[in-house]
């Protein structure tokens, strides 16, 4: 939820600048001016276009020789005028939904409404660039901190924050989602019954929170360092496939899945199990999720010799695998497997059970055609109404058709038997993750 806020608020204040969201309340304190990163050696995608960075624990004051005195670092730093957000969103959708009830049958009236609540005062604290460039020529860097000697062996990018987005108050945002007599109604209602179900979140958001930060290429060589202005608007996403305007974006979502899950089938099937069920047993637990996420991740970084150690048993069939493959297979591998994990971090932890148990139920192929059919729509928009094939929406059983429709509606878009639909909340980018979520299980899974 607090990725979700972060990302808003990015997208109305700095739509076009290249601020970062903070995806954690818990990490809020590592994205600080002068803190020191590392940036995830991954290209940007299609459900995730920020940049994703890593903190290193140290800031630049940690890693700079004494200055004269001791002096610090901190006096850089300057304010920004205050900036006042406020948000108050509350959106309404109608539409009839037929259901089968039991001990009765008959038509039920629904309708969605999605309301969000922020009124956030924020400030930005910033370090000029002709402070940093005058402290360049003043101190050098510490060559003999372990962390430097450190990053000489790896090929790791060090980043520097620059400038960040701070909340000046403490304040409260709600969200809620509610279905008035939606697939959520209970089934034993009667005719012309309502049911209303309604989904609450608060979450609060401390004085001195960061919610977004602004970075630059810091380089270090024989002690001296410089800050690389030239790079920060060079990287761009990468589109696969053509802009067919009729098709929405899904050619962009297929090409680039299609593209990032290749190496996928050129496995052996015995091989590709034992991806699968790892990515399975990470789909069940956070920190086997989060483990596996690192691993892969620091593969890429590291040099020949590097060797994958763990102590979980649902890893090491596929880490055995990969400490035997070749370095340009080993690579693609882990770059393979982190795309699929990135897309499954877009999602919510309920979205990630509802997708075991389309596994369990051997859904995920109508399913699949069901969000590739989302995307052909406008997803940009909140409050979009539109159809889909209602036929996809048919499943041999009742709770396959509502376990679709919630997993559909946890991304933004919520549905009605008939196939009418409506985009609560500039879904696109949770559509295309879930939509690369489903390929790639139905992929790994060999499911027709």
């Amino acid at each position: 939820m607090f990725k979700k806020l972060t990302k808003d608020i990015v997208n109305q204040m700095y739509p076009c600048d290249e601020f970062v969201p903070v995806e954690s309340i818990a990490d809020n304190e590592q994205f600080r001016p002068l803190c020191l990163l590392k940036k995830k050696r991954k290209p940007k995608t299609i459900f995730h276009r920020a940049p994703c960075y890593k903190s290193t624990g140290f800031t630049l004051h940690d890693v700079l020789l004494p200055g004269e005195d001791g002096e610090s670092t901190e006096p850089l730093l300057q304010d920004s005028s205050q900036f006042t957000l406020t948000k108050i969103s509350k959106d309404q959708a109608d539409g009839g939904l037929s259901i089968s009830c039991d001990p009765a049958s008959g038509d039920l009236q629904g309708g969605a409404s999605f309301s969000k609540e922020i009124d956030i005062k924020t400030h930005n604290k910033s370090v000029p660039q002709e402070s940093l460039q005058k402290l360049t020529k003043e101190r050098k860097i510490n060559m003999d901190h372990s962390f430097i000697r450190q990053l000489q062996r790896t090929n790791i990018k060090l980043y520097l924050v620059t400038e960040n987005l701070v909340a000046s108050e403490e304040t409260v945002y709600k969200e809620s989602t509610k279905a008035d007599g939606g697939f959520k109604a209970k089934f034993y209602a009667t005719l012309f019954a309502k049911s209303t179900t309604e989904d609450k979140q608060t979450i609060v958001i401390p004085k001195g929170c960061t919610l977004a930060f602004r970075t630059i290429p810091l380089h270090i060589r024989d002690g001296a360092w410089h800050l690389d202005y030239f790079l920060l608007y060079s990287e761009e996403i990468v589109i696969y496939g053509t802009c067919d305007e009729s098709m929405g974006k899904l050619e962009e979502v297929v090409g680039e899945v299609e593209y990032r899950c290749q190496i996928f089938s050129s496995l052996s099937p015995d091989r590709l199990l034992i991806v699968f069920n790892t990515i399975k047993a990470a789909m069940r637990d956070k920190n086997l999720l989060q483990e596996l996420n690192q691993k892969m991740e620091d593969i890429p970084e590291q040099k020949d010799g590097y060797e994958l150690k763990t102590e979980s048993p649902d890893l090491k069939d596929l880490f055995c695998i990969l400490q035997h493959s070749a370095r340009d297979c080993l690579i693609k591998l882990a770059e393979g497997i982190i795309y699929i994990l990135d897309a499954l971090h877009e999602l919510m932890d309920d979205q990630l059970l509802l997708l075991l148990e389309s596994l369990e139920r051997k859904i995920l192929s109508q399913q699949l055609k069901l969000v590739e059919n989302l995307l052909e729509h406008d997803l940009e928009d909140k409050m979009c109404n539109f159809h889909v094939d209602a036929s996809l929406l048919s499943f041999p059983h009742k709770e396959e058709q509502m376990l679709t429709m919630e997993l559909v509606e946890l991304s933004g878009v919520q549905l009605q038997e008939d196939g009418s639909a409506v985009s609560l909340d500039q879904p696109f980018e949770a559509v295309a993750a879930l939509f690369v979520a489903l390929y790639a299980l139905k992929l790994l899974s060999g499911s027709n």
